[in-house]
């Protein structure tokens, strides 16, 4: 087993975080939404679980020492285009949880020089695995706030308490 650049328990964390953020969300909470172009809970849930499918990609042409540009994506049309809000909760979290296993069991192979790779992204930025995952942990965090908001602004406008 290899030293990981980053800390694999943190990653793998961001499940229990998502699973704990919905927790006690009814199905009618879940896909609630403010107005139509913002999105529900479940549409936020997608999303991370997009970006986790990309982030997958951008690792794995890192550590190929690919030439590529690593891809960027049009959230707001993958979640549109994909009727994310007709999906289920649970479904979308048990494909987010399955790719972060495959990942950390890939990290375990890892030297210490492989998260040193780069990749170039899609703005021309030269960026490092190690970077990647990081910021992969970091735009989590950032979609935990706003599933906090969402549930905040429903109790608020309807009242409701964690139905």
């Amino acid at each position: 087993m290899s030293q990981s650049a980053i800390d694999i328990e943190t990653y793998l964390s961001t499940y229990d975080q998502l699973e704990q953020a919905i927790e006690g969300l009814s199905e009618e909470r879940l896909h609630a939404k403010a107005a139509p172009n913002q999105w529900s809970v479940t549409e936020v849930l997608a999303h991370v679980a997009d970006h986790n499918l990309i982030v997958s990609f951008r690792i794995r042409e890192i550590l190929s020492e690919s030439e590529v540009r690593l891809p960027a994506f049009t959230q707001d049309a993958w979640v549109e285009g994909q009727k994310a809000n007709k999906g289920e909760a649970a479904d979308i979290l048990a494909a987010f949880r399955s790719l972060l296993i495959y990942n950390s069991q890939l990290f375990l192979r890892l030297e210490p020089e492989d998260w040193e790779k780069t990749g170039t992204n899609a703005k021309g930025e030269t960026v490092t695995l190690s970077g990647v995952v990081r910021g992969f942990i970091t735009h989590l965090q950032y979609h935990l706030q706003q599933i906090a908001r969402i549930r905040n602004e429903q109790t608020t406008s309807s009242g409701l308490r964690g139905v």
